[in-house]
C-alpha cells in the first residue's frame, strides 16, 4: 500500500473519529428552548464555529502522527512533491467533494423553503460538510487504488 492510500485511510478514519466524538461531546449541551430561541441559534452557531476549529487542529495533530508513524515503521521519508497523478486525483477528488457539499447546501436551503424548522438547516450543513470530507478521502482512496 501506498503512502497515499495510507493517507487517505488515515484521513477517512480521523474525520469519522473527529466527527462523531465532537457530536457525542456536543449533544448533552443542545438547549431545551423553543426550537427558534436565540439559544438555540447561539447553540448551532457555536456547534459549527467549533467543529471547525476543532476538525482543523485534530487534522493537523493526526497528520504530524502519521508521518512519525509512517517514517518510524517504513523507514521512508514521505514524498515532498506531489506528481501529476497526485494532483489530478486531488482535483477529482476536491470537485466532487464541492459537489457533495453544494447539494447539501441547496437541500438545507430548501428546508427553509419548506417550513422546517432553522435547526434542521443548521443539521442538513454540518451533515453535508461531513459527508462531503469522507467522500473527497474515499474518492482520493479509489483512485489511488484503481487508477484515474
Amino acid at each position: 500500500m501506498t503512502y497515499q492510500e495510507k493517507k487517505s485511510i488515515v484521513s477517512l478514519i480521523s474525520a469519522l473519529l473527529i466527527f462523531g466524538s465532537y457530536c457525542l461531546y456536543m449533544y448533552p449541551r443542545h438547549p431545551n428552548g423553543g426550537l427558534e430561541s436565540l439559544e438555540t441559534f447561539r447553540y448551532w452557531g457555536s456547534f459549527v464555529l467549533n467543529l471547525t476549529l476543532f476538525s482543523i487542529a485534530a487534522h493537523i495533530i493526526i497528520s504530524i502522527v502519521f508521518n512519525i508513524v509512517f517514517r518510524i515503521t517504513t523507514g521512508e521519508k514521505e514524498p515532498t512533491f506531489a506528481d501529476e497523478l497526485d494532483k489530478l486525483i486531488d482535483l477529482k477528488a476536491t470537485r466532487i467533494s464541492f459537489f457533495v457539499f453544494i447539494i447539501g447546501f441547496l437541500i438545507a436551503m430548501g428546508s427553509l423553503v419548506i417550513y422546517q424548522p432553522s435547526q434542521a438547516m443548521f443539521i442538513i450543513l454540518i451533515i453535508s460538510g461531513f459527508v462531503s470530507d469522507v467522500t473527497g478521502s474515499v474518492i482520493r482512496f479509489y483512485h489511488y487504488r484503481k487508477g484515474v
